[in-house]
């Protein structure tokens, strides 16, 4: 599929996490075969004011695989200048509009665009005006818990001259909690004439087909339910493809992923800050595991990516 004049290999796409999606993960990804990967957000002001942290979370491999870049801010101006500056080094440009965190909330940025859809059309329509990258937008079903405007939304970001949107079916009120409203989806995608993907709720391959199945949207875009699970992108590309179910991994598919994961991460990160963002991975990836929740206790004290590594390893014992 297109988005653009950009040509994926499929219609399965990595959503953009903070604290996830970095270059290690995403390199892991690419493997697994996403069609699209999508960096951390990234605020357009830091960049503007050469914050240090931002080449980190801009950083992109040399595989060549599609990455997009995720951009948060509120002023169109800035924004629009901003991609225009780092459009050269990724395929696709993404604004964020629909991150609920507070402190992103509070300065009228991410999810808070969606109260005030003029700024958000100058914003968008800016960004497309200067760059020949395209530019897509990600938002949800509304802000407040009794919001459904998704689909104005979606009307004002086309005639901004977006190339896709992803639409998460939950709002900004309800966080991650309770169950994505996917039938938001589907009208979105009855209003609007550019791809659309669907977010929220895709946890096993068949939710994906699922979503596709019942709201017509154009693709998916996966996310908690990756988090620790890379092989999801994996198996549900399979599964869209063949309708063939493929098997889980197993504990010594987990552990070596882990080590390849601890490995990427090391190289770029340096051993201090991989030990403390891997605690984080191995829950995620020993989930449900025996003895895991021991783990994670055990991980948490770990000093050395040695001792990570010993007491990974331990999950062998009893297989």
């Amino acid at each position: 599929m297109k988005i653009g004049n950009i040509e994926l290999k499929n219609n399965v796409y990595m959503a953009p996490m903070a604290g996830v999606t970095d270059l290690p993960y995403r390199t892991i990804l690419h493997e697994m075969g996403a069609g699209l990967t999508v960096t951390e957000m990234v605020s357009a002001k830091a960049i503007l004011y050469k914050n240090k942290n931002t080449e980190e979370l801009m950083m992109r491999g040399g595989d060549g695989a599609p990455v997009a870049v995720q951009l948060f801010g509120s002023d169109p101006e800035i924004m629009s200048d901003i991609a225009h500056q780092i459009e050269d080094r990724f395929e696709i440009i993404d604004v964020n509009m629909g991150c609920p965190v507070g402190k992103i909330v509070n300065n009228h940025e991410g999810s808070d665009l969606m109260n005030h859809p003029n700024l958000a059309y100058e914003i968008l329509s800016r960004m497309v005006d200067k760059c020949h990258t395209p530019i897509t937008v990600k938002f949800r079903k509304g802000f407040a818990k009794e919001d459904d405007t998704a689909v104005e939304f979606a009307l004002m970001a086309e005639k901004a001259g977006v190339s896709a949107v992803t639409v998460h079916g939950r709002t900004r009120s309800q966080m991650y909690a309770g169950r994505a409203d996917w039938d938001v989806i589907r009208r979105v995608k009855e209003a609007v004439h550019i791809p659309v993907f669907g977010n929220g709720d895709i946890f096993e391959p068949e939710d994906a087909k699922r979503m596709i199945d019942e709201t017509g949207c154009d693709g998916v875009a996966i996310a908690r339910g990756a988090q620790g699970n890379p092989w999801l992108i994996k198996r549900t590309i399979h599964y869209l493809e063949t309708g063939e179910l493929q098997e889980k991994p197993d504990i010594r598919e987990v552990i070596s992923m882990i080590h390849k994961h601890t490995e990427l991460m090391r190289d770029i990160k340096g051993d201090f800050t991989t030990i403390r963002e891997m605690r984080k991975h191995i829950s995620w990836y020993t989930e449900g595991l025996p003895n895991s929740s021991r783990l994670r206790a055990e991980v948490n004290t770990a000093g050395s990516i040695e001792k990570l590594y010993e007491l990974v390893d331990k999950l062998l014992i009893n297989v």
